[in-house]
């Protein structure tokens, strides 16, 4: 037996979502914070960046995660690499090269909780049966899923959707019936989402962040000439037919991806732990600084 204290019952913590196994919790506040970060952490806070993690109940599910995901766990609880020999550590290398994944995604069996890495990006929890069973992911967005789902790697239908769509040739499939939690850079209020019955629709750039397997994905020209492409000042797009659905996320990403310490790499994932990009925290560190000093004006 165990009991947690000062945690879900806390006023600054509050619980946004539970599906199945997962449920997500935000801390409304980052109190944990050097005065040298206390600027950057209000503004964080003001702009909706917050510390989210995901409480993972075992009990209910056995579940897998990103390799490093794991903060915490309590009660009887095992972990397995889910390499099963050399074969299993050489595909799953051979995985992690073309999709940006991790070698090993462990598995977490037993009886407790298991608590994820925070993270300032958004997560959001879906259940397979809302994508007909299979999903293909964008890179860097699994985080954890039931152990009933099983996951592959997917192949472009053609080798310019990966040359000139910027998606890459290879993709995530998670497939079969359970619970899974993403990182998404946009939260879910903002995803758009559309749903396609034997029709079709482009895409400028890589916006889309999930899609049904079912859909057959191209690159095209956004004209029937090359000239008219040229001119409309579109080129190519990415073209999804099909029946199916699409999350969108209505802007580009325009930082790095990962796991988070601190404000200021709140782009990142939480599996990618505290490394980070030093570019990306001094950008953010300068855009605040900057800021601070434009209100030091009317103060």
């Amino acid at each position: 037996m165990y009991s947690i204290k000062n945690f879900t019952d806390n006023n600054d913590i509050k619980t946004l979502e539970t599906l199945g196994a997962f449920t997500v919790i935000e801390y409304q506040r980052d109190l944990s914070v050097m005065p040298s970060d206390a600027m950057i952490a209000y503004y964080c806070n003001e702009m909706n960046v917050r510390k989210r993690q995901v409480i993972c109940d075992v009990s209910k599910s056995n579940i897998t995660t990103q390799a490093g995901a794991m903060q915490w766990t309590a009660g009887q609880i095992q972990m397995e690499s889910g390499v099963k020999g050399v074969g299993g550590f050489l595909s799953g290398m051979a995985k992690a090269a073309v999709t940006k994944e991790t070698v090993a995604k462990p598995i977490y069996t037993g009886y407790g909780q298991v608590m994820l890495e925070p993270t300032y990006r958004h997560i959001l929890l879906t259940n397979l049966q809302e994508w007909g069973g299979s999903v293909v992911l964008d890179d860097g967005l699994f985080l954890a899923c039931d152990n009933t789902v099983t996951q592959k790697v997917v192949a472009r239908s053609n080798l310019s959707s990966a040359v000139f769509g910027r998606e890459g040739l290879f993709n995530l499939s998670l497939n079969g019936t359970g619970i899974c939690a993403l990182e998404s850079i946009v939260p879910r209020n903002e995803i758009i989402e559309v749903v396609l019955d034997n029709d079709m629709m482009k895409i400028d750039g890589n916006m889309a962040i999930a899609w049904s397997s079912s859909l057959d994905f191209t690159v095209e020209k956004s004209s029937k000439s090359l000239v008219g492409s040229a001119v409309s000042g579109e080129g190519l797009v990415n073209v999804y037919r099909g029946s199916g659905k699409i999350w969108l996320a209505p802007v580009l990403e325009t930082g790095g991806s990962a796991g988070v310490s601190s404000p200021q790499n709140a782009g990142e994932t939480a599996s990618e732990g505290k490394t980070g990009s030093a570019a990306a925290r001094n950008d953010t560190m300068s855009k605040i600084e900057k800021f601070g000093k434009f209100m030091d004006k009317f103060s």
